[in-house]
């Protein structure tokens, strides 16, 4: 089953590449340093390297402040970059037409985790404090109540393929006729639980994560959001499908094969209609950790084949955990925005050690970090969770040219 022609016609992003799409843009071309930085007070003792938003969000508006957190600041700061395009969607399709599909890990529970220490200190919560902040569908209902919109409403939280989740959970809100579009993305911010809780899996980067390499230890976490609004009437960037799988292999380890990988990313090949041939670029999921990057290296091999170009932007945003989906998705509408003239994909960033135990993929550096001009181009995302939740995501331009919308 397709989801027939889907455009995702509006971006708003923030991360460790800055904040927009040009800054983001600028850091993905290799011109800005991505704020990947060595921060105290996440890991219980000594310093870890996050992939961080240095820029500090803004205050929500005053009517809103029930809501006041730092995930939801951060998807804020991404919502009002593309708060026009809202506006008009508003006005042309009604606000009853429109649901908003989100994915998070952490929503509030840093503040949760702060308050809760002051209650331990001090006998009583804080003044200020709400359940409420860490819920995880807070993000979905911010939103909602920001534009007083009617639709479906809703947070997907399978860990690190959450935001990935939520678009094929999006294109199919419109195809079964509940919504017109849909506001759809991810966001994470930064959580000493998750930092911690990473760290007691032993699966924390020493340094700037290393995916791909005989060398790689682990991952870095990282914060930020992206927001997509999802239509089916305007765009020149198209959903064209989604694959997911569940292999359950083990709690938080991946089938070593790639099993549940492989069978995500022929989900989405089928979904989208396209075959591996017209992959011209993968976003590997690539977090550095030994288990994942070997089993993932295997399934891309075994379904797409070693020579198409892939890399992992993981090492310029860390691991945003329910935003990664999201946020790496927003990097292929990037590449894909850029397509007419020339596609900029992001290079593949690592210390070039090849682990011999598993198959080579193609990497991108400087030599191929650019497409020839086509009439049409399909990309994919990676997105694995605990548990064997695994997504792939396929984006395009040029495939749904002359069919009615």
């Amino acid at each position: 089953m397709t989801f027939g022609p889907l455009y995702l016609s509006a971006l708003g992003i923030v991360s460790a590449l800055g904040t927009g799409i040009d800054e983001t843009r600028t850091t993905l071309r290799g011109d800005r340093v991505a704020d990947m930085i060595a921060r105290d007070g996440f890991m219980a003792s000594g310093s870890t390297i996050l992939g961080t938003v240095t820029q500090a969000p803004a205050k929500l508006p005053e009517h809103l402040t029930r809501h006041d957190t730092r995930n939801n600041r951060l998807l804020w700061a991404a919502t009002c970059q593309i708060r026009d395009q809202i506006t008009d969607l508003i006005a042309t399709t009604g606000k009853d037409r429109i649901g908003i599909v989100m994915g998070t890990s952490t929503s509030g529970i840093e503040e949760g985790t702060t308050d809760y220490q002051a209650t331990l200190d001090q006998g009583t919560f804080p003044e200020g404090f709400l359940y409420s902040h860490q819920e995880i569908g807070s993000p979905a209902d911010f939103l909602r109540e920001a534009f007083d919109l009617g639709g479906p409403a809703y947070v997907i939280s399978t860990a690190c393929s959450s935001s990935a989740k939520a678009f094929a959970a999006s294109a199919r809100l419109i195809k079964a006729g509940l919504c017109d579009a849909v506001l759809v993305g991810g966001v994470d911010s930064l959580c000493r639980l998750t930092v911690r809780g990473f760290d007691a899996l032993q699966s924390i980067s020493a340094g700037v994560c290393n995916p791909m390499s005989i060398h790689r230890d682990g991952i870095n976490i990282g914060e930020g959001a992206a927001l997509f609004i999802l239509r089916r009437d305007a765009g020149e960037v198209e959903l064209l499908g989604v694959g997911e799988s569940s292999d359950a292999h083990h709690p938080n380890a991946p089938h070593p094969d790639g099993k549940g990988a492989a069978l995500a990313m022929q989900n989405a090949l089928a979904n989208a209609n396209v075959t591996a041939s017209d992959i011209a670029y993968i976003n590997l999921h690539g977090t550095a950790t030994p288990l994942n990057d070997g089993m993932e290296a295997r399934a891309v091999c075994d379904v797409l084949g070693p020579d198409v170009p892939a890399s992992s932007t993981k090492p310029m945003t860390g691991h945003t955990l329910g935003a990664a989906g999201a946020i790496e998705a927003a990097i292929l509408w990037l590449s894909l925005s850029d397509a007419p003239d020339r596609a900029s994909l992001p290079r593949h960033i690592w210390d070039g050690k090849k682990d011999a135990d598993i198959p080579e993929l193609q990497l991108i550096n400087d030599t191929n970090a650019h497409l020839a001009p086509m009439d049409r181009y399909a990309m994919m995302s990676n997105s694995f969770a605990f548990g064997g939740s695994n997504v792939s995501v396929i984006l395009g331009r040029g495939w749904q040219r002359g069919k009615p919308a």
